[in-house]
């Protein structure tokens, strides 16, 4: 889920939303969950991407969603606060266990300049396991810091920062980020491209797709195009889209792997897998469903070579069972799991084949709980992957050999076009087996 770009706290949140809600007028019934629900929605509203509210209460609030953001307004100018990131500094409660982390941008600063800087008032190291992520002691406030400011540094949490990392796009690549506002991970695959190439960020929300545009600019990254639309009505065999290598797919999701920030554990009927009620099951059904058909839109592109899918959700749902129910299109398109950080002690749930590939952040041990899959199409010819200091000659004479043996594809579906074979195996209408060939 892409955030609204800031870590919410709860007891802040709910003063906010509470605040809003006076100020539209409305009011709630004197029950507590029900009082709590219309805050979780209204949170949704002002600050999700809302894609989802189908109930009585989502339909009342969302009539008066004008309201609400009329009232957020109010409040940015009552409070003296220019953006939502310093409105939501003045309700800070410190996490004092959970570290403060930001991203250099490379695009404007190297890492010896943002270690001299953040460290003349505070004490700064290295991550030693994201590049260009350093860590600050926890409750550091760097919201009015002129590197915040000015886009050389963001913040932004260690969790998050894996998920560009393991797409890894080369400079000169062209990139689709499919779901990209608020344009945090866009902007450091900007900045891992080194401003080469080209990137697609393609957002559906057009007051989202506002907010992505300024994070560009901040980040002063020139190679991206933000495209207002929707991910799921992209032609994969436009001309437009013919030399995209990478897609990072971000979606939509629970958000549940950053409850410790909002308002889930507030909830009388939390319980510690994390669903609220019956309700809270059929929401995260409805976002799977809408996952897995992003991910088999993302397959079909032709000349796709990698795919990072990544959530911030805890809940095996949205993570290994979205990557399962795509496993034999993903194979039968030549993709296949790769493992990102290979360092990285935790990973993917043992439900699925080949979970020991998949990246999980634990919310208890790493303070947030985020899911990342690398798929690789394994059928990519040497020659179309530039030689860099990361990819040596033997590594491309190991790849001949690897494409030299892998058995063709089925001749019926090699002759149609892959995303004919995307949207056959999203209408159901063909299943292939996860059984081993006779």
């Amino acid at each position: 889920m892409r955030g609204a770009g800031v870590l919410l706290w709860p007891s802040r949140v709910s003063t906010l939303l509470r605040r809003c809600s006076v100020d539209t007028g409305y009011g709630v019934s004197p029950s507590r969950k029900q009082v709590e629900l219309m805050y979780i929605i209204t949170y949704d509203i002002l600050f999700g991407q809302a894609t989802s509210l189908v109930g009585d209460a989502e339909k009342f609030l969302l009539l008066r969603k004008e309201a609400l953001q009329s009232a957020l307004a109010k409040l940015l100018v009552r409070k003296r606060a220019n953006h939502l990131e310093d409105l939501m500094a003045l309700y800070h409660i410190p996490d004092v266990s959970k570290p403060r982390y930001v991203r250099i941008n490379t695009l404007k600063l190297d890492l010896k300049s943002a270690l001299h800087e953040l460290g003349k008032q505070n004490k700064v190291h290295m991550d030693d396991m994201v590049p260009d992520v350093l860590v600050l002691p926890p409750g550091t406030d760097l919201h009015n810091h002129p590197l915040v400011r000015n886009g050389s540094i963001f913040l932004q949490g260690k969790a998050s920062s894996m998920v560009a990392v393991a797409l890894g796009p080369k400079p000169g690549w062209e990139v689709l980020d499919a779901c990209s506002a608020p344009g945090n991970k866009t902007a450091h695959l900007a900045a891992l491209m080194r401003g080469e190439g080209k990137i697609i960020a393609c957002e559906l929300n057009k007051e989202r797709v506002t907010r992505l545009a300024d994070t560009i600019k901040l980040a002063g990254a020139d190679n991206v195009k933000v495209l207002h639309g929707d991910f799921l009505n992209l032609n994969p065999e436009d001309p437009s889209y013919s030399k995209v290598r990478a897609i990072l797919l971000d979606p939509s999701c629970s958000g549940s792997g950053t409850a410790a920030d909002r308002l889930d554990h507030l909830l009388p009927s939390f319980n510690t897998e994390g669903l609220a009620d019956v309700a809270g099951i059929h929401r995260l059904t409805k976002l799977a469903a809408f996952q897995k058909k992003a991910l088999a839109h993302a397959l079909s592109f032709p000349a796709v070579e990698k795919i990072v899918y990544s959530t911030c959700s805890i809940h095996q749902i949205e993570n290994e069972d979205v990557i399962k129910s795509l496993l034999p299109l993903a194979k039968t398109l030549g993709f296949q799991l790769a493992t990102p950080f290979p360092r990285w002690p935790r990973r993917g749930l043992p439900v699925i084949e080949g979970a020991e590939h998949l990246l999980r952040t634990d919310p208890v041990e790493d303070k947030e709980g985020f899911f990342i899959a690398l798929f690789v199409r394994k059928s990519i010819k040497p020659s179309e992957e530039p030689l860099t200091s990361e990819t040596s000659t033997s590594d491309a004479n190991n790849k001949v050999l690897i494409t030299r043996r892998r058995k063709p594809m089925n001749k019926f579906l090699a002759s149609i076009p892959i995303s004919k074979v995307s949207r056959i195996f999203r209408l159901g209408v063909w299943k292939p087996t996860l059984g081993k060939r006779r």
